[in-house]
């Protein structure tokens, strides 16, 4: 997990609701994210990433019942 992304996670208090995902999921936040070529999009991903560990139900912006997230 890169550095920027747990400090994040941990700032915003989200690292249980990460951590609760399955780790498909978590896996492809990370490589979504990190396949940004600008700072911009990888600001803009990680914003909508944070915004749906906080609303849970979210995927990707799919809504999703809690049983596959």
């Amino acid at each position: 997990m890169p550095g920027y992304f747990r400090q994040v996670l941990e700032e915003r208090k989200l690292m249980q609701s990460y951590n609760k995902r399955p780790a498909h999921q978590r896996n492809d936040y990370i490589v979504w994210l990190e396949r940004a070529r600008k700072l911009e999009t990888r600001q803009r991903r990680l914003d909508q990433m944070l915004n749906e560990l906080t609303l849970e139900g979210v995927f990707m912006g799919i809504k999703a019942p809690t049983e596959y997230l």
